[in-house]
């Protein structure tokens, strides 16, 4: 997989910093106080960040910024950059000024001269976050990014503090990849594979195939798949960090390419279907962090893993099928095919599991992204704690989400004349009618959320922590609400 940066952090050493290669960087308040490494710089350079910094493009500048000096005479490096900083920064400010630093590395590495400003760690996260590149499946082996070198003041508290951050920034990588590796290489097989292969970091993994599927009677997820070559799959991860309590449930829908069955899309933008298992891709990547940072907390992440292909054998538009919970579903639309994998599995967890709480996500639906645009994700709920609990960890993390209703008056929407339900209400309130099929499959007592993640997970133009492409949102989410609600 995609590492992260090789980032660690020193004791400040003035003297190194003229012979530094790379990139060389040094914080100025948002005031234009120069802090030690600055000044030491600027002394190199000939008075050249002083010079920076009395610009108007550094007073116009937002906290978080830099400005790029390059070719700087007097030093080995490439080029400075001086990052507008507060001495105690917000989180997203730290996060931002990294991003900046992380979007320029390259081979030769970076200098990072931070000093005594607080949330160095935050800035490492940023930086390790934006400087991520899939370049897997390109002939021309691209330069490696260069090492990551952190100078401040109390490095061991430092690198103590960032061991969360970079575990969080693993997860992320982890699904990042996953979500943008293309379809003929993320099989249903090979998903499954990925997964199994962290045992090694301490998770329970068990794969269910498609026979283990048929007996516990996941026809709703099975008829997904049924078109495909490709094996449909259930994987369970389970972290055992914690005491004897009930594990927190999270639940991914894991679709590794999407054509909307024989209810075909449109040609146009199918190639973007290869990320329809971003749901299972986070889930993946929460409980990867987990595992790596020794979480003290049960969890349990399951993903439905199928392939939506139009076939001889596909399911069509009219088909009914029971699902595991006894509940029948009349198939209107086979491109409506999420629902129907997520219906199993989160059925087979509360019935498996009995889980203390459970979340859901999935790129679910279209009508999401027409509500929200890709800023933020789609939340639904039974539960005002849990849901308000999630909200505050998404605004903590900077992943923007966005609370959406549920209501009996939706589900004459979905109610089917020869079913129990159908799984497509049309287009008005699509992305609710979706979440009200969901529900169907939540047992009354049992705190749940649903999330979107149609407009978030995958940007093509990128966004303030990644680029174009996968975005890993909700690995630090998910991550900190673990964290904060269920580690004692």
């Amino acid at each position: 997989m995609t590492t992260p940066a090789d980032i660690r952090f020193d004791a400040v050493d003035l003297d190194a910093l003229g012979a530094a290669e790379g990139i060389v960087a040094v914080f100025v308040t948002p005031d234009g106080k120069l802090d030690v490494g600055a000044r030491k710089v600027n002394t190199l350079i000939r008075k050249a960040v002083a010079r920076a910094v009395a610009t108007q493009a550094f007073e116009e500048a937002s906290e978080g910024c830099v400005l790029r000096l390059g070719y700087p005479a007097g030093m080995a490096a490439d080029a400075v950059m001086v990052v507008k900083l507060s001495k105690r920064p917000e989180v997203a400010a730290a996060r931002k000024a990294g991003a900046a630093l992380g979007k320029a590395l390259g081979k030769a590495g970076l200098t990072a001269v931070a000093g005594a400003f607080g949330r160095a760690e935050e800035i490492a996260m940023g930086l390790a976050l934006r400087a991520y590149d899939f370049d897997v499946h390109k002939s021309k082996e691209a330069d490696a990014k260069g090492a990551v070198t952190f100078m401040v003041t109390k490095p061991e508290e430092v690198a103590a503090a960032a061991k969360t951050g970079m575990a969080v920034a693993e997860g992320v990588f982890f699904t990042r990849d996953l979500t943008n590796e293309p379809a003929n290489v993320l099989t249903t097989d090979d998903f499954a594979a990925r997964l199994a292969a962290m045992q090694d970091l301490g998770l329970e993994v068990e794969v269910l195939e498609e026979a283990a599927l048929e007996e516990l009677g996941m026809r709703s997820l099975l008829s997904v798949g049924q078109g495909s070559a490709s094996p449909s799959k259930v994987v369970v991860m389970r972290w055992n960090g914690g005491g004897d309590e009930a594990p927190f449930a999270l639940v991914g829908k894991g679709v590794v390419f999407d054509t909307g069955g024989i209810s075909l899309k449109p040609a146009a933008g199918m190639e973007d279907m290869t990320m329809d298992m971003g749901g299972a891709g986070v889930v993946s990547g929460v409980m990867r962090t987990l595992a790596l940072r020794k979480a003290k907390a049960n969890v349990v992440g399951l993903v439905g893993l199928v392939e939506n292909m139009p076939s001889g054998t596909a399911t069509r538009p009219g088909d009914v099928v029971t699902a595991m919970s006894g509940t029948t579903i009349e198939i209107i639309n086979t491109d409506a095919e999420g629902r129907l994998v997520l219906a199993d599995v989160l059925w087979y967890a509360q019935e498996r599991f009995k889980p203390r709480g459970m979340i859901n996500l999935a790129t679910l639906t279209g009508a999401v992204i027409i509500a929200l645009g890709h800023e933020n994700a789609g939340v639904f709920s039974n539960d005002d704690r849990l849901a308000d609990q999630f909200l505050k960890a998404a605004e903590a993390e900077g992943e923007g989400a966005w609370r959406l209703p549920l209501g009996k008056g939706y589900d004459k929407l979905i109610k089917s004349r020869i079913a129990d339900i159908k799984n497509s209400g049309g287009r008005p309130a699509g992305s609710i009618t979706a979440a009200q099929f969901l529900q169907r499959f939540v047992k009354d007592d049992m705190p749940w959320c649903h999330l979107d993640i149609a407009g978030v997970a995958h940007i093509k133009s990128g966004t303030q922590l990644a680029p174009g492409g996968a975005t890993g949102w909700g690995v630090a989410a998910l991550n900190r609400l673990i964290a904060d609600q269920f580690e004692g």
